[in-house]
């Protein structure tokens, strides 16, 4: 059976058909280069966040125009507002949930739901009342990000 393999970068495509998955390798080694994972249910990833008001997300991945942060803001809401001058945020609300007040509106933010906060708008997050458990996933990344799909 052939399998096919869709490589896209710069808005332009290339469809490669081969006899074996692109999985099936005889070796692979590095020192560089590895998978890696973080599992954001575990209580020792503690953003400062997690019960103080002027707590902030814990990053733990960066690149060039992204940053990923955990947050798991859950009994104070934020002490501040925020507005970020150099990156749209994305926020994925994985458990829980959250509520952002911006400049631009009141949201409520339930798991399995995304937000996206524009460049350069204020905001700030309270969690809803009876607290709980909240976890949420923050993309810090260039701004571009628009919604594509309908």
């Amino acid at each position: 059976m052939p399998y096919t393999e869709k490589i896209t970068w710069q808005g332009r495509s290339l469809t490669l058909t081969r006899d074996e998955p692109p999985t099936k390798v005889v070796e692979a080694r590095s020192d560089e280069v590895r998978l890696e994972t973080l599992d954001i249910t575990d209580a020792a990833v503690r953003p400062s966040n997690l019960d103080a008001a002027e707590g902030t997300p814990l990053p733990v991945f960066q690149a060039p125009g992204v940053r990923v942060d955990v947050s798991k803001r859950k009994t104070a809401p934020m002490g501040f507002w925020h507005r970020n001058m150099e990156h749209d945020e994305l926020i994925f609300c994985h458990k829980g949930g959250m509520i952002w007040e911006t400049e631009l509106g009141t949201v409520t933010l339930r798991a399995g739901q995304m937000l996206l906060i524009p460049q350069g708008v204020a905001h700030r997050a309270v969690p809803p009342e009876g607290g709980g458990e909240n976890i949420l996933i923050e993309l810090k990344m260039a701004p571009m990000a628009r919604r594509v799909f309908p």
